[in-house]
């Protein structure tokens, strides 16, 4: 069904006025105005932060294509109404595919890992109807990408227009932050991140980029953003539903100094998925460990279990190695010394399985804690941690270090792939993780769990030294992941 065909008059008459305005546009030397260039550089590279090279993009009122191209994807298809943008978009980029059709028609089987619409939900003339169409070009880990202006700015882009310095616009929508995640929530779609870009859309050496990176990030300067930047994911139909599959479980379990806890490893991990594996990273105990794991593998010929010793340093560095060599489709973290119950695990793996989220986060910090299970100090550090870390990556996140964190293998791969851009920093590689999901614009969901205390060893965490690591840690991925 044409979408277009069955809406009234005016929706035929909107469209006509508006591709006779882009096609008039399209004619000219440059479709930007005189001081737009730099804000159109700007959402660039906002864009390319968010969508890694190599992926399979679609964007709806996609005009000459610029901002398609510039996202180096490896199939880029770019849809527009006006066949004088398409035509221009054709010459300028041949690598790319485009097409000329109205975003609310416009029907493909192909899948896409990114759609993206930008500055297209002011002008559109049912924004219901146009994220109904996108959905359905959606796969489970699509990303839907969308920048609209902020109405704040209508007064100052009028005097633009005024001074030639920007193309003057058709009446547009009058939509906020609150209409357009609303409209995502009845047409399938979550929110994973909403944040405010662009505090100042000219080219001003140095002062641009502290407007545009650093105070627009802060109270109050946010509130006067020029455009809002969401990205959302789809979500199951219907709450509860179940996977196409069953999906198996890798359980990593680093062991440094341990022995004492790895009989009840196995007696009390429960079974997940089509299967799960237990792998053991053993971290050259100064105790029996490694032989303890040996002697419970043997005595226990019913788990599916593997060992490894670990030949670098680190708690970060054992998960690695064994998500290395991990078979399941979802990888999880146990920690050795079961101060988070191994009963727990399948609250996380349904939270995962059934799209609750796509990084699962345990939560020390909801229920009351045993008595020893963890210092004053810690407590607060770890609630300080948890404010940086919400504001730093955009999702609520409250709780750091707690050492169970699951996701799926394919995710993982995804973020390995993409950790040259934080570089290897992380002994303890929950801030690995979670840099690099947010960084994936991954959905993190927190799980709360009753943190016990330990019944065998002491902690390998040293409080004033690792904290003062991960201030620093923090300081770093503020300017790779918020001040960018």
């Amino acid at each position: 069904m044409a979408i277009i065909e069955n809406q009234p008059r005016q929706a035929e008459e909107y469209r006509a006025r508006r591709v006779a305005y882009w096609n008039g546009v399209a004619q000219k030397k440059s479709v930007h105005g005189a001081g737009s260039g730099a804000y159109h550089r700007r959402l660039a590279e906002i864009y390319r932060f968010h969508i890694q090279p190599g992926l399979r993009v679609l964007e709806i009122g996609c005009g000459q294509g610029d901002l398609l191209a510039a996202l180096r994807p490896a199939l880029g298809v770019g849809v527009d109404f006006s066949p004088a943008m398409i035509e221009r978009a054709r010459q300028r980029y041949p690598g790319l595919h485009f097409i000329c059709a109205d975003g609310l028609e416009f029907a493909t089987d192909q899948k896409f890992d990114a759609v993206i619409l930008s500055d297209l939900v002011n002008d559109v003339w049912d924004i219901q109807v146009l994220f109904e169409r996108v959905r359905a070009l959606c796969h489970p880990g699509t990303r839907v990408l969308m920048n609209f202006y902020s109405r704040l700015w209508t007064p100052a882009l009028k005097l633009a227009e005024l001074l030639g310095l920007a193309q003057p616009p058709l009446e547009q929508n009058w939509v906020t932050d609150g209409d357009v995640v609303n409209l995502l929530n009845l047409t399938g779609f979550e929110v994973v991140r909403s944040t405010e870009e662009i505090l100042l859309p000219l080219r001003i050496p140095l002062l641009d980029a502290l407007c545009n990176r650093i105070l627009v990030r802060f109270w109050p300067f946010n509130w006067l953003a020029l455009t809002n930047l969401i990205i959302a994911r789809p979500v199951a139909e219907l709450p509860g539903q179940e996977p196409s599959h069953t999906p198996s479980v890798s359980v990593v379990v680093p062991a440094r100094n341990e022995a004492g806890n790895i009989a009840n490893i196995f007696a009390r991990l429960p079974q997940m998925g089509s299967f799960t594996e237990l792998i053991f990273v053993e971290g050259n105990s100064s105790d029996d460990t490694y032989a303890e794991i040996e002697r419970q593998i043997q005595a226990h010929p019913g788990v599916n279990a593997r060992l490894f010793r670990q030949t670098g340093k680190g708690k970060g560095d054992a998960v690695r190695l064994g998500f290395s060599q991990a078979r399941g489709d979802i990888l999880m973290i146990l920690d050795a010394d079961l101060t988070v119950p191994p009963e727990y695990l399948p609250r996380f793996y349904h939270a995962l399985a059934r799209r609750r989220g796509e990084f699962i986060n345990g939560v020390r910090l909801v229920y009351p804690m045993e008595k020893q299970a963890m210092r004053l100090a810690n407590f607060f550090g770890n609630k300080f941690f948890s404010l940086a870390f919400t504001w730093l990556l955009g999702q609520p996140v409250k709780d750091t270090l707690c050492g169970t964190k699951v996701l799926y293998r394919q995710d993982y791969e995804n973020i390995v792939h993409n950790r040259a851009y934080f570089g290897d920093f992380d002994p303890f590689g929950d801030f690995d993780l979670l840099f690099g999901a947010a960084k994936l614009n991954l959905k993190i969901v927190d799980v709360p769990i009753r943190y016990a205390e330990r019944v065998y060893g002491t902690t390998n965490i040293q409080r004033w030294k690792h904290g003062w690591l991960l201030l620093k840690m923090v300081a770093f991925a503020a300017s790779r992941i918020k001040f960018v």
